[in-house]
């Protein structure tokens, strides 16, 4: 038998077996939960407590994200809830609806005054979700005929958030069968080939040069030797006597030192994809003294780093920043998948404190845990990853030569990368203890952060952005993975001191041994043939990249399936999120097992 809420005059003390609480929905429909406090319920009553206040500050960011990726003014219908006071107190929350600025929160209290409330409610998203979504991308199938133009993003005018909802009759839904990035635009699975991307290309961008590779090692040598030489003259306390002034210019060196570094370092990377110059052997020797002056394993990430390429965009086998399935980012969260539509949105300052985490630290977890590759190493072909996991302990990092990551034949190499380590970690040593380890922060260890910093930035950029699709192995081949990245614009730092590896990545993935002094012209060479499937993220330049990175941060929280989709579509993936951003997650129903369990209660 069905129990009633509390009346307005009752309190929770007269249930002292229960705690029950009424939810008004917007359907008016009336939900009476009976729940037993419990010291598991306890700590459950304590999370959505916290849910609350959360909101609070999500409404508070809300400007913040709406600056940085506009979104069409929405009116959110938000209902009210009544919450029992455990001691005695009912009190009600209403939420207004005022698109474009933060929610105001109200808490009217109905009775006297108590110290603590233990809110229960049913967990009903706070965003509206849409009823439409009109696609506007072309209709065009056939993406050899389409133009570069037609690409799903190519500027805010035609495939921005702010353009698809910026008036009444633009609204997002979800197309039951399409295919949908999450921005709104169709997709259409590519149907070029490898070879004809290959053939569109002037046989000259692929030749190698070994003295212009040379060339550009000696001057990105030279600017770290200059730039120290200046600095360590220059920036002294005879010179300059205001110790704030020598801390705020030692600071620009750091930041000047990991520009330098960064290019240095991908240098390195064209000797590792053998498109430093046509000698395996000069490539692999000026490879592994560059990588190893940064702390990098050369051979080790060379190896895990070819597979990436082979692999890019395959859930099981590829090797950096797969994203999670709904199923692993509910888990994380503690919750079911089908749950994620009814959370609240991600706070901004919690987006921002997982970006910069990722940003100090991302690298150094990748290579000595695995962390963002792929987690299906039972699969190895030896054997080797039987037991063996992703995460500090788990036995799959980049200085193991037993790690799951490489082949038996690899051991020697690995090794080898070691050795390189190991040689100049013993060189910073000696400077740190002659000169001084504060020292040896500021001339390396802080330069080497913003290396780190740049590294991961690219690569995730590179590879997360709301167009871009990632594919079920059932569905996926090498020209569909290829494509799944996105070229973007760094202005001068990107294209002379990074030497071209932003701007020009997506012709990287499908030739990775062109050098980068000629990638600008295979690149316009390859995207009549690619047509829609190239895609570009150029506007803004350098701001505009940075904006990016908070972008794809708020928008792409995990991947799943479109709606509808069947064949070899619905081994298609595209991200969704629960900001409330694009194409609204799916509505899954409960676990069969789920549903037996609550219905045995």
């Amino acid at each position: 038998m069905k129990s009633r809420p509390p009346s307005e005059g009752q309190t929770c003390s007269e249930h002292s077996d229960s705690l029950q609480a009424a939810v008004q929905l917007p359907s008016k429909i009336q939900v009476t939960i009976n729940i037993s406090v419990t010291d598991a319920q306890e700590l459950r009553y304590l999370r959505l407590r916290f849910q609350i206040i959360a909101k609070l500050f999500v409404r508070l960011g809300k400007i913040v994200t709406l600056l940085i990726s506009p979104v069409a003014p929405r009116q959110i219908d938000l209902p009210r809830f009544r919450f029992c006071n455990k001691l005695g107190n009912p009190w009600t929350t209403s939420l207004s609806t005022r698109p474009f600025f933060p929610q105001a929160f109200t808490i009217v209290q109905k009775g006297a005054a108590t110290t603590a409330m233990s809110a229960i409610t049913a967990r009903k998203s706070f965003v509206h979700q849409p009823d439409d979504l009109t696609s506007t991308s072309s209709s065009t199938t056939n993406s050899i005929a389409a133009s570069p133009e037609n690409t799903p993003r190519q500027s805010p005018s035609t495939t921005s958030l702010s353009s698809l909802g910026s008036n009444s009759e633009l609204q997002l839904k979800t197309v039951n069968g399409k295919l949908l990035d999450t921005y709104g635009n169709e997709f259409h699975l590519p149907d070029f080939t490898i070879k004809q991307i290959r053939d569109a290309i002037p046989a000259h961008c692929f030749q190698r040069s070994g003295a212009k590779g040379l060339g550009y090692v000696a001057r990105d040598l030279a600017s770290l030797a200059a730039t120290f030489y200046l600095f360590h003259t220059c920036v002294t306390p005879d010179n300059i006597p205001s110790t704030p002034v020598r801390a705020a210019l030692w600071t620009v060196y750091t930041f000047v030192q990991g520009l330098f570094g960064t290019g240095l370092w991908v240098l390195a990377h064209e000797c590792g994809h053998q498109s430093f110059s046509p000698s395996k052997t000069l490539n692999d020797t000026v490879g592994w003294f560059c990588h190893s002056a940064l702390l990098v394993p050369y051979f080790s990430w060379k190896i895990s780093h070819g597979k990436h390429h082979k692999a890019t965009g395959h859930l099981e086998r590829d090797m950096v920043f797969v994203p999670k399935t709904r199923d692993e980012y509910a888990s994380k969260l503690g919750y079911y998948a089908h749950e994620l539509t009814e959370l609240m949105e991600e706070t901004p300052i919690v987006t921002a404190g997982t970006m910069v985490g990722q940003q100090l630290v991302g690298w150094l977890l990748y290579i000595l845990a695995n962390v963002t590759g792929h987690n299906y190493h039972e699969r190895q072909s030896e054997g080797r990853g039987k037991g063996k996991r992703n995460g500090f302990g788990g036995g799959v990092n980049h200085f193991d030569p037993s790690s799951p990551l490489y082949e038996a034949k690899d051991s020697k190499l690995i090794l080898l990368s070691d050795l390189g380590l190991a040689l100049v970690a013993t060189a910073l040593f000696f400077v740190g203890r002659n000169f001084g380890w504060a020292n040896l922060a500021v001339w390396y260890f802080v330069p080497y952060l913003w290396v780190n910093h740049w590294l991961v930035a690219i690569t995730f950029l590179q590879h997360t952005d709301p167009t871009l699709p990632h594919y079920e192995p059932q569905s996926w081949n090498f020209a569909r993975g290829a494509a799944a990245t996105i070229d973007r614009e760094f202005g001068f730092i990107g294209r002379h001191l990074f030497h071209g590896i932003i701007e020009t990545h997506v012709l990287h993935h499908f030739v990775s041994t062109i050098p980068f002094y000629n990638a600008d012209e295979a690149t316009e060479a390859i995207k009549p043939i690619m047509g829609q499937h190239y895609r570009s993220n150029v506007e803004g330049g350098p701001i505009g990249f940075v904006k990016s990175m908070w972008q794809s941060a708020r928008m792409c929280q995990w991947i799943e399936a479109c709606e509808g989709a069947e064949g070899e579509k619905k081994g298609v993936l595209f991200y969704r999120n629960r900001n409330g951003l694009g194409v609204p997650p799916q509505k899954l129903s409960p676990p069969a097992e789920l549903k037996a369990a609550k219905s045995d209660l």
